[in-house]
């Protein structure tokens, strides 16, 4: 929980610095960017920098009483709300806002994460509103979103906003190897198949992804050949498998649909990159290299670049909680269609 430990994000870094040494902290932010980059980790960071007794540059000292309740995970002026299922309701809303009327327990800065705030519902989200426009003092709001236009414009309005970047990929294999002891070709395939994101990475690594990531390219490579009727199979079949978890499939801890989804859009973006520039350096599946240049060969570029549009909408219709089943089905049929073999 020290920026330090934090991979990349030097340009929050800095903001973060010039902000603590000023003392000007604004009393709501808003961290941009997708999952696993660091943001929740940084709201942490900044909680114990500023409630440190003898702070060190921009990191708390780690041995003070409010550093070691962080670390120990129960510093009680630390508040972080989650969704609940798949919204942040109302009621939790409410829950926080009768406790920031409170001063702080023990600390200089309460400091307040949401999590996901972009899933707070209509009703939760007017309420928070309420609590932006006149914060209680001693009070720092920090909401975790992945894009700004999935808020409320008057929330993002009254937030300071902090956006942090994708990971570069030889950062993330240079961790992997060295932190978690994961082999070079693994370490490679994942840091590039994540996206930036480094939580991504470190979940893709795991023996159940891998499994699953060549499943779901193959199902993909075989997408062409099936009936409509079969190619809505699939997607009821996969939708069924991923209830368990929800789209990310934190709940069953197995791979979800916004997984399987985020494998497909690499594939294509791979394919594309082949396509039109012969490029094999900066693909991401590398281990499929060879197929990828055989049908890179039979491809065309603007049904390439459509097939990434679909997958990228399905991803964001899944986030924004839309129907699973209905999302599926209308993004196989797309990718079936633009394959060329269907009729």
């Amino acid at each position: 929980m020290l920026f330090s430990e934090i991979i990349g994000q030097e340009k929050a870094k800095r903001f973060f610095k010039r902000v603590i040494s000023e003392e000007r902290l604004p009393h709501a932010y808003l961290f941009t960017g997708i999952p696993g980059i660091g943001k929740t980790r940084a709201a942490r960071a900044l909680t114990m920098a500023l409630n440190c007794r003898a702070p060190a540059d921009l990191d708390g000292c780690g041995s003070c009483p409010s550093c070691r309740q962080m670390l120990g995970g129960n510093f009680p002026d630390f508040i972080y709300i989650k969704p609940d299922g798949q919204n942040i309701k109302i009621e939790q809303i409410r829950d926080l806002n009768r406790r920031l009327s409170f001063a702080p327990v023990s600390a200089k800065h309460r400091v307040c994460v949401l999590q996901q705030a972009e899933a707070m519902t209509v009703e939760a989200a007017n309420s928070f509103l309420k609590t932006l426009e006149e914060p209680p003092p001693g009070n720092i709001l920090i909401l975790n979103a992945v894009e700004p236009l999935d808020l409320l414009p008057t929330i993002v309005s009254r937030c300071q906003r902090v956006p942090f970047q994708p990971l570069p990929v030889q950062a993330m294999t240079d961790w992997l190897i060295k932190e978690k002891d994961i082999d070079s070709q693994t370490a490679i395939i994942v840091a590039k198949a994540s996206g930036g994101s480094l939580g991504r990475a470190l979940k893709m690594s795991e023996d159940v992804f891998l499994e699953k990531r060549r499943e779901w390219v193959s199902g993909l490579l075989k997408l062409p050949r099936l009936s409509k009727g079969e190619a809505l199979q699939m997607a009821v079949e996969s939708t069924a498998k991923d209830k368990r978890g929800g789209p990310d499939g934190s709940k069953s801890g197995e791979p979800g649909l916004l997984e399987m989804l985020a494998v497909w859009g690499y594939w294509y973006r791979d394919l594309l990159l082949m396509k039109a520039a012969g490029q094999t350096r900066l693909i991401m599946n590398v281990d499929f290299s060879d197929k990828l240049q055989i049908l890179a060969k039979s491809s065309k570029i603007e049904n390439l670049i459509d097939s990434l549009f679909a997958v990228d909408k399905a991803i964001k219709d899944l986030r924004r909680m839309r129907n699973s089943t209905l999302v599926m089905e209308h993004v196989l049929l797309t990718l079936q269609r633009l394959a060329g073999y269907y009729s």
